[in-house]
């Protein structure tokens, strides 16, 4: 019997994984994620991180599972293919070119933005591979306060967004976050919404937190208000676990309700 949930997409950071715990990412959701797995069900690692730094990181927790498909940079999609991790050329070319003509029309504004930003906070701006602005804020009050100034910045750019995740940020293209993300891996895996969960913690996991794109929603108890409120609103789960433990008592609280409990492998995830 095929599990009710067909695409597992989850955030990494302060979901999935956290960095003082032991283990970093627990074995409850290791050992569910592996039994949905085995099941026929695919996992999605949907996050900000790039493949070196999500590699490194997997490899130094020790999990014996692996995703089949990753959403890097909240934007670029990869999949296994039994041996690495890669590309999905059509969506990734598109991505690029359409980040790289908004960025060239953008690019010249962004001295004055940047000075704008250090002559009046403690943040660190620069420009990488992947935005021509990027943020690290002292504090989640000054991060408040530029990320107010960068949205209005982006009124003069209707295809340019903010990406924010504690005090990190960043611009993007608002074609691609992690639901638009997940959208398409959803649609090349022939699935509907209702086969799609999603967990997420933070600002840049709301775009894949929508009932439109995951029937099942859901948060740890980590995660900030705006994630919270925006789970509940939609009817989903806010576990009073964190980190993975949470992402592990949502799937468990899920299966439970479509009645597949009894299907499992192994124990329930979360004592």
């Amino acid at each position: 019997m095929s599990p009710p949930i067909k695409l597992i997409s989850t955030d990494f950071d302060g979901t999935l994984f956290a960095e003082f715990e032991k283990p970093p990412i627990p074995e409850s959701i290791v050992t569910l994620l592996g039994d949905l797995q085995s099941r026929g069900a695919k996992w999605v690692i949907n996050t900000g991180r790039d493949m070196a730094s999500l590699m490194e990181t997997l490899a130094r927790s020790g999990i014996p599972i692996q995703p089949d498909y990753l959403v890097l940079v909240e934007r670029e999609i990869f999949f296994h293919d039994g041996a690495r991790y890669v590309g999905l050329e059509e969506w990734n070319t598109a991505c690029a070119r359409d980040h790289a003509e908004l960025y060239a029309r953008v690019r010249p504004k962004v001295p004055a933005l940047m000075n704008w930003v250090s002559a009046r906070f403690h943040a660190t701006v620069y420009e990488d591979s992947h935005s021509p602005f990027c943020m690290i804020a002292g504090n989640n009050g000054e991060a408040d306060q530029i990320h107010a100034r960068l949205n209005e910045f982006c009124q003069e750019f209707p295809e340019l967004v903010v990406v924010r995740n504690d005090v990190y940020a960043r611009f993007s293209h608002a074609a691609y976050n992690k639901g638009t993300a997940l959208a398409e891996l959803t649609r090349r895996l022939r699935l509907d919404s209702g086969e799609v969960f999603a967990a997420g913690d933070h600002l840049n996991d709301l775009p894949m937190l929508s009932i439109d794109l995951a029937r099942w929603l859901a948060a740890p108890r980590n995660a900030v208000k705006a994630v919270k409120q925006t789970v509940r609103r939609q009817k989903g789960f806010v576990s009073e676990h964190s980190y993975g433990n949470g992402v592990a008592d949502a799937l468990e609280f899920v299966l439970v309700r479509a009645g597949w409990e009894n299907q499992r492998l192994s124990p329930p995830a979360v004592k």
